[in-house]
């Protein structure tokens, strides 16, 4: 794929650069942007379920189908796009991401089969919501930044549980006034005039396309080389699969998935009302959970940039998600479940940050956007399997009290998966990126 070519904004980059404000923030605000319709879009699938169902007659396990090879697709995709973005650029990837879920969105408001919804929502736009995912952030945070990497990785994050948080509500309501169709042409259309514009003509690359070095590289020439060699450094995959701190890695990320979206994101709500509390309470406790979701999920990556010991943050989140999971089954009372919501959801996607920056120095800048897709793939193998085997555990106890339990010692042994990482040590193997 050839790159598009369109005149570099330098003259923005400068006037922002006389008022204090370095390029990359443009360039973040518009992938948060991106993530954040793209986020809703993803999330469509649950408002829909009905409306498809009512309208066209197809079952619910059929329509499930599309959802779930978009599930899959979602975090399978995460490490062949770490490899074409070291080819073709965060740019032209995103807008690939784009077209794609332009192109499945406005594919199934004229659908009529059900192979096509299967088609257009499960490949189409799975394979645009895979390509743009955080395997994209890891690539643009190490590029942009050298300072504040875990304030951006944070914000970044946080624009998927936004983006949820605002366009299920919003698609629902317009599902239920106007119909379905408007619900998915207004976010087709935000990503398609908005958006896309701002890929083509604002988005950027590396710093070097605007004539700038990136935020926070230092102006001696000394400190600054070795900046930029611990940014470029990567190390070949054959390699990093052979190190046990890749496992470590990847191992907490897919028990984060268990314990998080394939459990909780699943069953909280039955298990809550299958203990007298009331499924309207539920659901507000659960939009507690998602609020907090974002606060720490920024707070998270803020702290990554003041704690030197990352992997002592990341053993921390664990540590605490594991015990509010052991606690949960014993749970019968809205005011402690809303304490347990407030705990959780400020660990939920905090580990991504940490995730993200461990890999990093462990592994080299441009090899963390592979890491982290092969993590992130274990991630969303965790959250299939927790959300299957959740429900065979409630078929075959009566209750969740097994599922929870087990999942707060595997968040346990996450925590003690965190604090075997190793950190900033020489990678003798590393080698400059040559792409």
């Amino acid at each position: 794929m050839a790159a598009l070519a369109s005149p570099a904004p330098s003259r923005l980059a400068r006037a922002l650069a006389r008022r204090g404000v370095h390029y990359g923030w443009v360039v973040v605000g518009v992938l948060f942007l991106a993530l954040l319709v793209a986020s809703g879009i993803r999330s469509i699938p649950g408002v829909l379920i009905l409306p498809i169902e009512s309208e066209f007659g197809w079952d619910r396990a059929s329509i499930t189908v599309a959802v779930s090879i978009n599930l899959l697709l979602f975090g399978a995709l995460g490490p062949l796009v770490a490899r074409g973005l070291d080819r073709w650029g965060p740019r032209d990837i995103t807008l690939v991401a784009v077209v794609l879920l332009v192109l499945g969105g406005l594919g199934t408001t004229v659908m009529t089969q059900l192979w096509q919804l299967h088609v257009l929502w499960g490949l189409v736009v799975g394979a645009g919501a895979g390509t743009l995912a955080m395997v994209l952030v890891a690539s643009v945070v190490n590029r942009w930044f050298v300072q504040r990497r875990g304030l951006v990785t944070g914000l970044l994050s946080a624009a998927v549980s936004t983006g949820q948080i605002m366009f299920v509500p919003l698609i629902m309501w317009l599902a239920v006034t106007v119909g379905w169709r408007v619900g998915v042409l207004a976010a087709v259309g935000l990503l398609a005039v908005v958006v896309v514009p701002l890929l083509v003509f604002v988005f950027r690359d590396n710093p070097s396309d605007v004539g700038l070095a990136a935020y926070g590289e230092s102006r001696d020439p000394d400190t600054r080389a070795v900046q930029t060699a611990l940014l470029a450094e990567t190390m070949p995959m054959w390699q990093i699969v052979r190190t046990l701190d890749f496992w470590l890695l990847a191992g907490g990320f897919g028990i984060c998935g268990f314990t998080s979206g394939g459990l909780i994101g699943t069953h909280f709500i039955p298990h809550a009302a299958e203990h007298g509390i009331g499924e309207v309470t539920a659901a507000s406790i659960f939009g507690l959970m998602g609020g907090l979701n974002i606060v720490g999920t920024i707070a998270g990556g803020m702290l990554c940039d003041r704690v030197s010991n990352r992997r002592y943050l990341l053993a921390s989140y664990y540590a605490m998600r594991g015990v509010g999971l052991l606690a949960l089954p014993f749970v019968d009372d809205a005011r402690l479940l809303a304490l347990f919501a407030v705990l959780f959801g400020l660990t939920w996607f905090a580990t991504g940050s940490a995730t993200q920056l461990l890999a990093a120095d462990r592994f080299g800048g441009r090899s963390a956007p592979l890491v982290y897709g092969w993590a992130f793939f274990a991630h969303q193998v965790g959250s299939a399997v927790a959300a299957t085997l959740g429900g065979l555990a409630h078929n075959w106890f009566g209750d969740y009290q097994l599922a929870f339990i087990v999942a707060g010692l595997t968040g346990l042994l996450a925590a003690g998966f965190s604090l075997q990482v190793r950190e900033g040590r020489p990678r003798a193997n590393a080698q400059p990126a040559t792409a």
